[in-house]
C-alpha cells in the first residue's frame, strides 16, 4: 500500500504509540483521524499534526454506538479508509487473589477483556465494512490493512497479568482467521506484540526502575521507543505480501514470572 493520501484510523492516537504511529503515517503523506477518551490531548495532536492532515473523536471502543458514531464522523471527515491501528488498551495489574486473600472481581477481569479485545474486534469489525467498499489500490485488489496491538504477555504472561495476557492472546488468536476471511475483500490482518517501550506510563517511573526493565531485554538494553512501533506499522502498512503474522517488536525480552 502506497500511504500517500490512504487515511488511517488509529485508536489510543492521542499518545503513546498510537501518537508516534500518527505523526510517522502523515509524514507519510497519510491522513490520520484518532480515537481516543481524553479530548484535550486528542485536540493538541491534531494541532500539531494539522487540521487537513488529522481529525479525532470521543470514541469509547468496548462501546458500539460509540464507535459506530466515531467511524460516522471519520468518514464525513476524510471520506475512505484503507488503515487502521487499533492501540487503545489499558494494562492494570489484576492478581487472581490478592495478598489479603480476595478473589479478583469478576467485573475488573470483564473490563480489561472489553477494553483490549472485544474493543479491538468492536473497531475493527466497523472499520473493514467501510474498507470493503473502497476501490481497489493495487494489482492484488488490495482495499485495506488493519493491525491490531498485543503483547509479548499473550505468550510470556506474568503473575498479575492474568485479564491482560488473556485479552491480549485473543488479538493474536483472532489474527489469522481475520485475515483468512478479510482475504476475499483484499483486507489484509497483522498484528503487533510490543515488549517494553518507553510511553507516558513507562517514562513516570524512576529512572533506577527504567533501567532495571531495560536489563531484561536481550539486545538492544533499554526500552523501545515508540517510533521504532510505528516504523513497523509503515512496514507492515506498505508491505502488501505481509498478512495472517504477530509480530513481536521486544528486544527479544522474554518476560519472567514476576
Amino acid at each position: 500500500m502506497i500511504l500517500h493520501n490512504k487515511t488511517a484510523l488509529i485508536t489510543g492516537g492521542a499518545s503513546g504509540l498510537g501518537q508516534a504511529t500518527a505523526q510517522a503515517l502523515v509524514e507519510k503523506g497519510a491522513r490520520v483521524f484518532i480515537f481516543d477518551l481524553n479530548e484535550e490531548l486528542a485536540r493538541v495532536t491534531v494541532s500539531e499534526l494539522g487540521a487537513d492532515n488529522a481529525g479525532y473523536a470521543v470514541v469509547d471502543v468496548a462501546d458500539e454506538a460509540s464507535v459506530e458514531q466515531g467511524i460516522r464522523e471519520a468518514m464525513e471527515a476524510f471520506g475512505e479508509l484503507h488503515l487502521v491501528v487499533n492501540c487503545a488498551g489499558i494494562a492494570p495489574p489484576a492478581k487472581v487473589i490478592d495478598r489479603d486473600g480476595n478473589p479478583l472481581p469478576f467485573s475488573k477481569f470483564k473490563k480489561i477483556i472489553d477494553i483490549n479485545l472485544n474493543g479491538t474486534f468492536n473497531v475493527l469489525r466497523l472499520a473493514a465494512e467501510q474498507m470493503a467498499k473502497n476501490h481497489p489500490f493495487n494489482e492484488d485488489d488490495g482495499r485495506g490493512c488493519i493491525i491490531n496491538v498485543a503483547s509479548v504477555a499473550a505468550f510470556d504472561g506474568q503473575i498479575g497479568q492474568p485479564a491482560y495476557a488473556a485479552s491480549k492472546a485473543g488479538v493474536v488468536g483472532m489474527t489469522l482467521p481475520i485475515a483468512r476471511e478479510f482475504a476475499r475483500y483484499g483486507i489484509r490482518v497483522n498484528t503487533i506484540a510490543p515488549g517494553l517501550f518507553r510511553t507516558p506510563i513507562a517514562a513516570s517511573l524512576p529512572e533506577a526502575a527504567i533501567e532495571s526493565l531495560s536489563q531484561g531485554v536481550e539486545y538492544p538494553k533499554r526500552l523501545g521507543r515508540p517510533e521504532e512501533f510505528a516504523s513497523l506499522v509503515v512496514t507492515i502498512a506498505e508491505n502488501d505480501y505481509l498478512n495472517g503474522e504477530t509480530i513481536r517488536l521486544d528486544g527479544s525480552i522474554r518476560m519472567a514470572a514476576r
